[in-house]
């Protein structure tokens, strides 16, 4: 089986490239200039610019289940953009300007209709979508605090995708599938599903799309109905619960079942979803976990959307810990309401996020809860500078034997979001921040921040430290003091971010991070390992060249 997937891997890139080359031989600089350097996102006719948000075109035509993202811009089509110009908006749609929280788009950011790749031959296949890109990163860390060995560590991270999607021509029939090679070069540690995963499918299902299936809203927007089965990979909410993780050298994927009421740009849509999460494997072609399910749903109400969109939504995992060996039984379930958008016209904007958790962990009863509360203010000026202010809690397990587990499940999340060294999770925490967006120039944009971090509870352990997450060894036990002896603080950091794109294929990011230990990360270091440099300096360069 793994010997298929990687010859149709393998396969699958080299045609590709090859016709990425092609085209780019054979069209001249008019045809280039069309060429968008993400993925065409038709979702609504918003033209959104705010704190790096997308403008998004519209089409409900061409719906595709996605939410811009925040981490690149999306190009408009020049020739679209002149049709639509005076036209206004009927979208309910209103992207927030919380940073790092708009979920990857689906079909993925690097993907595009096949007719608007300037290849003058595919110009009339509008049922077709393709997308290949590759991602190099160099990292430089030293003292990395989620090690056990406190050294200069400096690899490349290398990641290559490739897309093919269907749709229309078969309606209601459509699918896709996303094939991604992940590997680690010059790296001191042992291989871990967090950078490798050679040759590995993350995308394989079929849809069944039934155009204005539920009728229109009041704009006059078709409301479909959509259902996906097989392997998906896909963002959701504020990232913070469901996350490809698209940092991460590897993608969260799940195998399953979901069913979208509505779209984007109606004023209210409903997502539902059952799926088994997909473990990655080393040297295998990655499997379903069988013994887990996750399933919830989502809501969208965007009726008030120019004041606010509301997302309430409820989460459950399900483990049978008789179908494997050293697990227990859980059942989580965790409701909750998320709630952003601007206070007028006032140039403050608000995101907030508010979970409830309960059930079982074994012979264990699971209370926690957790939240997120951002606001910001953009100024006006050319630079469009913005000005936040977060903070995010979780609860901990404050005591090992009252047989009531308070830690806080945050399921399949994006990390990042929470510190851009990585250190940090939505577990036992508490974390305020302060961060500045703004774009010098057009093609520029930069961001930092500082940020400051404590366990929720002392008794209860700090995810990632000292191989805590991160290690092929079973957890050497370091990173929690079960007695709070070791204090609560875990320290601050400072960041910043630029991101240029160096031409209309190639996008760059430069990134510095400086973390200083607070007194519990250096006490378990001392324990751990006898010794704690104090500090920690992550420093990374990052390449992203896309074909289309």
């Amino acid at each position: 089986m793994k010997v298929f997937w990687q010859a149709t891997l393998a396969s699958t890139l080299s045609m590709l490239a090859v016709s990425s080359l092609h085209a780019n031989e054979s069209s001249g600089e008019k045809e280039r200039s069309q060429v968008t350097p993400y993925g065409v996102q038709q979702i609504s006719n918003t033209r959104v610019s705010s704190s790096g948000n997308r403008s998004v075109g519209s089409s409900s035509e061409n719906f595709k289940w996605a939410i811009p993202s925040a981490e690149k811009p999306a190009p408009m089509n020049t020739s679209a953009s002149k049709e639509d110009a005076g036209k206004k908006s009927t979208s309910y749609f209103r992207p927030s300007s919380s940073y790092s929280t708009q979920p990857e788009s689906d079909p993925p950011r690097y993907v595009r209709n096949l007719s608007k790749t300037g290849i003058e031959a595919f110009k009339d296949i509008t049922w077709l979508d393709v997308g290949l890109d590759h991602r190099t990163r160099y990292e430089f860390r030293s003292n990395d605090i989620r090690r056990t060995d406190l050294v200069l560590d400096q690899p490349f991270l290398l990641r290559s995708r490739a897309y093919l999607g269907i749709k229309e021509i078969l309606d209601p029939l459509r699918g896709a599938v996303e094939f991604q090679d992940s590997r680690r070069y010059n790296g001191k540690f042992p291989h871990d599903d967090r950078d490798f995963n050679d040759y590995e499918l993350i995308q394989a299902y079929g849809e069944l799309y039934f155009k204005g299936a539920l009728g229109a809203d009041d704009r006059k927007q078709q409301r479909p109905l959509r259902f996906r089965a097989g392997r998906m990979a896909y963002e959701a909410l504020d990232r913070r619960f469901i996350g490809r993780n698209e940092w991460r050298n590897t993608t969260n994927t799940f195998e399953g079942f979901r069913l979208n009421l509505g779209q984007e740009v109606n004023d209210w849509e409903v997502d539902l979803w059952a799926y088994q999460p997909v473990k990655r494997l080393l040297s295998d072609f990655d499997q379903r976990i069988e013994n887990q399910w996750f399933y919830g749903s989502i809501g969208h109400w965007r009726k008030w959307s120019d004041v606010i969109t509301l997302q309430p939504y409820y989460m459950g995992l399900m483990q049978d810990g008789s179908k494997a060996p050293g697990q227990i039984d859980r059942e989580i379930h965790s409701p909750g309401l998320r709630g952003y958008g601007k206070i007028g016209n006032t140039n403050l904007d608000y995101d907030f996020n508010l979970t409830y958790q309960f059930g079982r962990n074994g012979t264990e009863q699971h209370d926690a809860h957790g939240y997120t509360l951002e606001t910001g203010y953009t100024f006006k000026h050319d630079w469009k500078p913005r000005l936040s202010a977060f903070y995010g809690y979780a609860t901990g397990d404050r005591n090992p034997n009252d047989n009531v587990n308070n830690r806080f499940e945050r399921f399949f999340g994006f990390a990042r979001p929470w510190s851009a060294d990585d250190y940090i999770v939505f577990e036992n925490i508490k974390a305020p921040k302060i961060k500045l967006e703004f774009q010098p120039v057009k093609d520029l944009r930069i961001d930092g921040g500082y940020g400051w971090y404590w366990l929720a509870s002392s008794t209860d352990r700090f995810n990632n430290l000292l191989d805590g997450n991160t290690s092929a060894r079973r957890n050497p036990g370091f990173n929690r003091d079960v007695t709070g002896r070791s204090g609560d603080f875990i320290g601050h950091n400072f960041d910043i971010r630029a991101r240029y794109k160096l031409t209309e294929r190639i996008d760059t990011t430069i990134g510095y991070s400086h973390f200083v230990s607070g007194n519990f990360t250096r006490n378990r270091q001392v324990a751990a390992l006898g010794r704690s440099p104090r500090g920690s300096d992550f420093l990374y360069v990052e390449v992203v060249i896309s074909a289309f």
